[in-house]
């Protein structure tokens, strides 16, 4: 039995998404021939080519027929004006993000290579509030960084053409994304799947038919991560049952076992047999025992399918099965990236952040520590589900083993740790280990901000490989922080990231706005939280969320001991996520919003931090009531918890 998993479009360029090397692992190591493909990173790549762009302009052209040329979008105009030079530059700018012609990037550099679409506006945007952006970040050595950031804004404007000019799901991160995104109803997905393909579906389908060709699979399944990858995956589903009906599909991943929780519309299964909640293998490996005769439809663990009724009339029903565990983490294996184009992915470059780089530069094995959060306590996560719920650890020594057998086949050293939050008695141990059997790596991941990180444990993570954490620091109000059970206070989080920092270590912060009887007063004080610890050098990129209830959370499912009222639902037949809510506080968060990404914008290139708080937003608001000392005075009073 030969199994087929495909990652659908579009996930990240520049690394392989890890569920379907995890799953070949661990079917290998069950004894299965499991092969994997990864259409997302394929799609986008068969687009970049001078003949797709041939393509793409007839679209185009034929789409704007009737458009004069001052009622083009920007990005329209400028690829019918400067056609010659995108046709002449895409190959050559693909190859160099890909590492395949470092050269390149010289001749890139000198603004004359590559056309300058609305992308590069960013470029003048900057330099008109703080001179020569470019010089700053690249300095006269920076070659190849500064090269890389002028490709991806060439790569951002093609991907906004094919967006409005051909392919209206076409995103390079989101595919067909708003679509799925707790949609109640299957019918706009349903509606665009039985219309003619578009311009990426179709090449979707010639990289399916391929892979089919190609792996002569007995089974297919499909990950989907995110919502932007249901159109895709659904796409696949589509053209595997055109060419063999009756060909098994499983589909499971993210999306799937958060959003899907009440999926009631059959016509789903028109395209997928099975789908499966929550950790993969053990339902995974229970439904390939089904199909080989080995055991019953009852046996099915946390499994969707069609079933009938007693009038014979379809119904979509859920099997699961309590006396079949899951797979252990130190049972699942190491994932395995054979099969997937490690050489084709593309290194991008797409803000002016050290931090913010790391999630779209370089090729990284991802890899799981542990599976769950050993906290899972937070009122707005959703704590009620498996991938947060279930908290179960493999030792250091198995995952330096794991690392060892990634880097041996990978060739790459560097390792994203995609936990939910690494757990730090066994990240401490997992350092140490790292130390001790000299394997030499670099790695990051997401942390909570808690007291456990001294700054000798910093130093010790950072000794180990530690390039950068990730965490939130959230509403920055001691109150807010208390409501959401984080369990951290503000002055923790400054002296925490402080230490990571003085360790070398990249620091980036989630923020949240918008929490429930959240006021101004506290937001703007937030604000000034933020700029103290940016301006003490605690953390160095971060980035400002709306809040948003899920219907999973402990908000999403007590929403009254948080003083909200949720909006009333549809009857929900298909996706299922966020909530809307009436919050009697009635703060302005629309309004607050603008001005605290502006602010965190200027704060994170260096600039503004002697603004008053007032500066950064449109319309009056309250002054703030922190001490201009809070952060700097927490700092100085850090004590060693060693």
């Amino acid at each position: 039995m030969t199994v087929l998993l495909m990652t659908p479009p579009m996930t990240q360029l520049n690394t392989p998404y890890p569920a379907t090397a995890y799953l070949t692992g661990f079917l290998r190591s069950r004894g299965y021939e499991a092969v994997q493909r990864d259409p997302a990173i394929e799609l986008f790549i068969e687009m970049m080519t001078a003949p797709a762009l041939e393509v793409i302009r007839q679209h185009v052209e034929e789409n704007y027929e009737h458009f004069e040329d001052d009622e083009l979008p920007d990005v329209i105009f400028n690829f019918l004006a400067e056609f010659d030079r995108y046709h002449l530059a895409v190959e050559p700018a693909i190859r160099f993000l890909q590492g395949k012609d470092p050269s390149l990037a010289v001749r890139i550099n000198s603004r004359r290579f590559l056309p300058e679409g609305p992308a590069f506006d960013a470029i003048a945007q900057m330099e008109a509030v703080s001179g020569d952006v470019l010089q700053a970040a690249f300095g006269n050595l920076g070659v190849q960084d500064k090269a890389k950031y002028l490709a991806t804004l060439f790569i951002n404007d093609l991907s906004s053409v094919i967006t409005q000019g051909v392919d209206p799901y076409f995103e390079v991160s989101r595919y067909g994304e708003k679509l799925a995104a707790a949609n109640p109803s299957f019918d706009n997905l349903y509606d665009t799947l039985m219309d003619e393909p578009s311009f990426s579906s179709e090449i979707l389908e010639q990289l399916v038919e391929q892979y089919l060709e190609e792996t002569q699979p007995s089974v297919v399944a499909l990950t989907v991560p995110f919502p932007g990858n249901m159109l895709g995956a659904l796409r696949i589903a589509q053209t595997c049952k055109a060419i063999n009906p009756e060909i098994p599909i499983v589909m499971g991943g993210g999306f799937i076992n958060t959003e899907l929780r009440a999926l009631k519309d059959p016509r789903v299964f028109e395209f997928v047999d099975f789908i499966c909640l929550d950790d993969g293998e053990r339902p995974f490996i229970t439904l390939l025992e089904y199909f080989q005769g080995q055991r019953e439809v009852d046996d099915l663990v946390r499994t969707y399918f069609l079933a009938e009724d007693e009038n014979g009339e379809p119904y979509v029903h859920f099997n699961d099965n309590a006396e079949l565990h899951d797979i252990p983490q130190t049972d699942v294996g190491a994932p395995i990236y054979d099969g997937l184009p490690l050489g084709e992915y593309l290194s991008l470059c797409e803000m002016l952040n050290p931090m913010h780089r790391i999630w779209s530069d370089g090729r990284w094995n991802k890899l799981t520590i542990a599976h769950g959060c050993y906290w899972r306590k937070c009122s707005f996560c959703d704590v009620s589900l498996d991938y947060i719920d279930r908290f179960d650890a493999a030792g250091a020594d198995v995952l330096v083993d794991r690392i060892e057998q990634l880097i041996e086949e990978t060739g790459e050293t560097g390792f994203h740790f995609v936990d939910e939050a690494l757990p730090p008695k066994l990240l401490f141990a997992l350092a140490k280990r790292l130390i001790e059997r000299k394997v030499v790596i670099s790695w990051w991941g997401n942390i909570r901000f808690e007291r456990t990180f001294s700054r000798a444990r910093c130093q010790l993570l950072a000794d180990s490989g530690c390039i950068a954490v990730s965490g939130g620091l959230e509403v920055a109000s001691d109150r807010l922080l208390k409501l959401m059970k984080k369990g951290v206070s503000v002055e923790r989080v400054a002296q925490v990231t402080k230490a990571f920092s003085d360790a070398g270590i990249l620091v980036h912060a989630y923020l949240m706005y918008g929490f429930p009887t959240q006021t101004e007063q506290e937001t703007v004080d937030s604000l000034e939280m933020v700029r103290q610890m940016m301006q003490q050098g605690c953390f160095q990129s971060a980035y400002w969320h709306r809040f948003v209830a899920t219907i999973h959370s402990p908000i999403g499912i007590n929403p009254e001991q948080f003083g909200i009222t949720l909006a009333e639902r549809p009857e929900i037949l298909f996706a299922e996520n966020d909530v809307d809510f009436t919050d009697p506080t009635g703060t302005d968060h629309e309004m607050l919003g603008e001005g605290l990404r502006k602010a965190i914008y200027n704060y994170m290139h260096g600039i503004g931090f002697e603004q008053p708080m007032s500066f950064w937003f449109n319309q009056s608001v309250t002054r703030t009531q922190m001490k201009k000392d809070l952060i700097s005075k927490a700092i100085n009073n850090l004590i060693e918890t060693d």
